[in-house]
């Protein structure tokens, strides 16, 4: 695997954050998440220009349909990059217009709350072994109260007979490309926010001194960017080597863990200022919570990497 990002995944960022400059950020996420709006004139420019195609296009691949799912979500988008992306490109599936859920049940249970399930029209439900690609009537989904930044909701049980039920083996390689692909979310935005404090002990002043001029704040910094960096080469190499189970598994393990620290430490950091709605910070933190909820959470990914290294039971 080469570290170095090649011309073309240079000059593909480029343009998606240029397009990004203009159809998300801060500001232009406060207004939709406050209503809980799926972005679909984000998606329409994203598929427009080509983004929601890397997966199989012949000068990209996984690799950079990952980076475009972390830059994405560092920017607020309020679309579902991972199943555009990732998860339906994978499976051999079309492309679909508007939000898709991705759901993966224990057995003989319903789909919990799941992003934009109030607003999907399509969702992804991992089985033990197969996946099943079924239509939603987003009139049937109950909307559950969050303060996570993305809107939730509990959608119906998917009837016997109803959709698509794909080959074996489908489900892992939805779990695998999820684990994925909600990682490199959790990426983009733990990168932002922890970007948005370092900035902040740059510039504030304690006792006549810079806030980050504390030798005690600098370690708990320099802790976050190891975490970070750590977070962002096992993400990068799951995608490479096309989301296989052990992988994917720890690099959601590990970044499920140190989202958890960031969290904690940045609003630390920022003291109350952090903790406002005026603030920018917990546009990130928060929808981080959502992110470290999803298949299972880090349990759930400690146990399938033990799982698939040693065979141990993922239940």
């Amino acid at each position: 695997m080469d570290f170095e990002r090649s011309d073309t995944q240079r000059a593909l960022l480029d343009a998606l954050d240029t397009l990004l400059g203009r159809y998300a950020g801060t500001g232009r996420s406060r207004e939709p998440a406050a209503r809980g709006a799926y972005d679909h004139a984000l998606e329409s420019e994203l598929r427009t220009a080509g983004f929601l195609d890397l997966f199989g296009d012949d000068g990209a691949g996984p690799l950079e349909a990952t980076l475009a799912v972390e830059r994405i979500s560092a920017a607020l988008g309020a679309v579902t990059p991972v199943p555009h992306l990732l998860v339906l490109p994978a499976l051999g599936l079309p492309a679909h217009t508007g939000p898709v859920a991705l759901a993966a049940p224990p057995a003989g249970e319903e789909p919990g709350p799941v992003r934009y399930g109030a607003e999907a029209g399509l969702i992804l439900l991992a089985g033990a072994d197969r996946c099943v690609a079924a239509p939603l009537d987003p009139g049937q989904a109950e909307p559950v109260p969050s303060a996570y930044g993305f809107p939730l909701a509990r959608v119906a049980p998917v009837a016997s007979g109803q959709g698509a039920e794909l080959p074996p083996g489908t489900a892992a390689t939805v779990r695998g490309w999820w684990r994925v692909g909600a990682s490199a979310e959790a990426l983009g935005m733990m990168r932002q926010a922890f970007d948005l404090t370092v900035r902040y002990a740059k510039d504030r002043t304690v006792f006549g001194r810079a806030l980050g001029s504390f030798q005690a704040l600098q370690h708990r910094l320099a802790e976050l960017s190891v975490l970070l960096e750590g977070a962002r080469w096992l993400v990068y190499e799951a995608a490479f080597l096309g989301a296989p189970a052990e992988a994917s598994a720890v690099a959601a393990a590990h970044t499920t863990a140190a989202l958890r620290r960031l969290t904690r430490e940045t609003h630390q950091i920022m003291g109350a200022v952090g903790l406002t709605r005026e603030h920018d910070l917990h546009l990130w933190t928060l929808r981080l919570q959502a992110l470290r909820a999803e298949l299972g959470g880090m349990r759930a990914h400690r146990r399938a990497a033990s799982a698939a290294r040693w065979g141990a039971a993922a239940a």
